[in-house]
C-alpha cells in the first residue's frame, strides 16, 4: 500500500518513449498502447490498463466493502510510469531533440499526472476502508484475501492501536464483562464497523447479466447498459465477475 505510493516517486530506466518517437523498436517488455496499456483478454478486448484502473477505482469508489486488491495491475501501471518518465527526462536532456519532440514531452508528461492521479485516489480510498474497518478485516479471514500483503499489516496494526487507546482511554474503567470489543448486545451499535453491504448503489451492467433475487423475494435481470439502483448485496456477485461495474 505504502510501496504503491512511494513508487509513485521513483523512476526505473528502460527505452519506451524516446523508441516510439524516433520510430524504433516497440517497448521489449509488453506490448504498450498510446493510452497506457496493452490489450487485454478479449472478455474485455480493447480495455486498456489504465481503462482497467479506472474501472476498478470506480468501483472501490461507490462500492461499501473493500474490493479485492489490483496489485497486478498496479505493478504494470507503475511500471510504465516509471519508464514514460525516465525517458522524458533523457529527452530533455538531448539537445537533438526537435521541437515536436517536445511537445509530445508536454502530451506524455500530462498524460502520466493523470494516471499519477487515478492511482493515488485508488489507494487513498482503500486506506480509507482498511481504517474504517480495520478491526473487522482482521477478525474476518475471508476478508484477508481481499490485501495486499502490506494492507493487510497496516490493517491489522491499525486495528491493534484502536484496540489500545480504547482500552487505556475506556474499557480498562468498566467491568471485565463489559470490556470486549466483539459484544453483539441487541438494540445496540455494534463496537466493530462492517460494511453496509445492504446500501444502495448505481449498477451498470457491462454486458447481459443473469438474474439476481432481489430482498423482496423478486428477480431482476439486467440488459447490457441498463444502470439500476439496487441494494449491493444484489449485485456483489455481478461485479466481482466483472458483469456491472458502479457508477
Amino acid at each position: 500500500m505504502a510501496d504503491w505510493l512511494d513508487a509513485l516517486n521513483t523512476t526505473m530506466a528502460g527505452p519506451s518513449f524516446i523508441d516510439r518517437v524516433r520510430n524504433a523498436a516497440a517497448d521489449d517488455d509488453v506490448p504498450i498502447r498510446d493510452d497506457f496499456g496493452p490489450i487485454l483478454a478479449q472478455d474485455i478486448a480493447e480495455e486498456t490498463s489504465l481503462q482497467q484502473l479506472i474501472r476498478h477505482w470506480m468501483n472501490e469508489r461507490h462500492a461499501p466493502d473493500i474490493l479485492p486488491a489490483q496489485e497486478h495491475l498496479l505493478g504494470r501501471l507503475l511500471d510504465h510510469i516509471r519508464k514514460q518518465s525516465d525517458d522524458v527526462q533523457l529527452l530533455c536532456a538531448d539537445p537533438d531533440s526537435s521541437e515536436e519532440e517536445h511537445f509530445r514531452i508536454i502530451l506524455v508528461q500530462t498524460e502520466v499526472e493523470r494516471v499519477k492521479f487515478v492511482i493515488r485516489s485508488y489507494i487513498r480510498t482503500r486506506i480509507h476502508k482498511i481504517e474504517k474497518y480495520a478491526q473487522y478485516i482482521s477478525a474476518t479471514p475471508d476478508m484477508h484475501e481481499r490485501l495486499s500483503q502490506g494492507e493487510l499489516e497496516h490493517a491489522q496494526r491499525y486495528a491493534r492501536l484502536l484496540e489500545s487507546h480504547f482500552m487505556n482511554s475506556v474499557l480498562q474503567s468498566l467491568p471485565l464483562s463489559q470490556r470486549g470489543l466483539d459484544d453483539d448486545e441487541p438494540l445496540s451499535p455494534a463496537m466493530i464497523t462492517q460494511p453496509d453491504r445492504q446500501r444502495a448503489v448505481f449498477a451498470h451492467a457491462r454486458q447481459a447479466c443473469p438474474p439476481v433475487r432481489l430482498p423482496d423475494g423478486s428477480t431482476m435481470e439486467m440488459e447490457k447498459d441498463q444502470i439500476s439502483l439496487t441494494p449491493y448485496s444484489v449485485i456483489e456477485q455481478l461485479l466481482a465477475r466483472g458483469e456491472v461495474e458502479l457508477v
